[in-house]
């Protein structure tokens, strides 16, 4: 994580600090990286390096998350998120981007998306790239920990959690292949970085979020003019075989690569099938 941390900058927003990582790459398309919940931009490492060949880099820890600001209390909403990078985007005079996004981030790529249909933003999306998650709330299968999160027992439980319980459910949501302890210790370290239990209730009310905006959040997939793909892991208990299922009755539009024996973050467990179903032509020699 150090490495990570030490190759980044510092984005001011709203009287908030937020942390980003940005590699230049002239005359290649920007690819924006939009992370899940409830980790960071640094999910993204494992594919990096081979991306950084073919596109200019653009990833940002969300408020909230990973080692940006964490305010407390703060009302975190998904259109917010979306409006820091659209903020960010133009801060580095970046017109247009494609994206990457897991978990969390696909909600706020389908807030992006939405915004672009309407014309109420300049920033164009060239293609929009998707790992698990809610995309459907009908197809959101959230783990017991999470919905008591979401509950008014919310507070008391984030002050409860410990490393243990913390890993123990991020194993339940990997695939075939277990993380191994550097993993499960750097997302515990980014959790817990500017006290970040405390703020796990309210980031997790985008669950609340997703069936208040269904209509907008799954139009925007629906009616998406640029190339669109959902990448999953199949055996990922919160947003695995079900989400693909629905993606393929709502969006038949879309390409869908399916990851058997993979979990909830393909980019960790399996980047270089990621990397392949992104057609990207150095993922073969990607190491697992």
């Amino acid at each position: 994580m150090e490495e990570w941390r030490a190759a980044g900058l510092t984005f001011h927003w709203q009287h908030h600090a937020l942390f980003y990582r940005f590699h230049p790459n002239p005359g290649k398309p920007t690819l924006l990286l939009i992370h899940g919940f409830p980790s960071a931009s640094w999910d993204w490492w494992a594919l990096w390096p081979t991306l950084s060949s073919h596109y200019q880099l653009l990833t940002v820890d969300m408020l909230g998350f990973g080692l940006s600001d964490k305010p407390h209390p703060y009302i975190y909403r998904i259109a917010d998120q979306a409006q820091m990078i659209l903020d960010l985007l133009s801060h580095l005079a970046i017109p247009q981007a494609a994206i990457l996004a897991h978990d969390y981030g696909d909600t706020v790529a389908q807030e992006l998306m939405a915004r672009e249909q309407e014309g109420s933003t300049e920033i164009t999306w060239l293609s929009v790239t998707l790992l698990n998650g809610g995309l459907f709330p009908e197809a959101h299968q959230p783990l017991r920990i999470q919905r008591l999160m979401a509950g008014p027992l919310g507070p008391l439980l984030a002050r409860l959690l410990g490393r243990g319980r913390f890993q123990a459910s991020l194993k339940r949501i990997w695939g075939k292949t277990p993380p191994d302890q550097m993993e499960l210790d750097t997302l515990w370290q980014l959790l817990r970085y500017h006290q970040g239990q405390r703020v796990i209730p309210s980031l997790i009310q985008y669950m609340a979020e997703r069936v208040t905006h269904r209509s907008r959040w799954v139009g925007a997939l629906q009616h998406a003019a640029q190339p669109l793909t959902l990448i999953d892991g199949l055996a990922d208990p919160i947003s695995g075989q079900q989400l693909v299922d629905r993606f393929r009755q709502l969006c038949p539009h879309g390409q869908v690569a399916e990851l058997p024996g993979v979990g909830h973050y393909p980019q960790l467990e399996a980047p270089s099938a990621v990397l392949s179903a992104m057609q990207i032509p150095s993922a073969q020699t990607m190491a697992e």
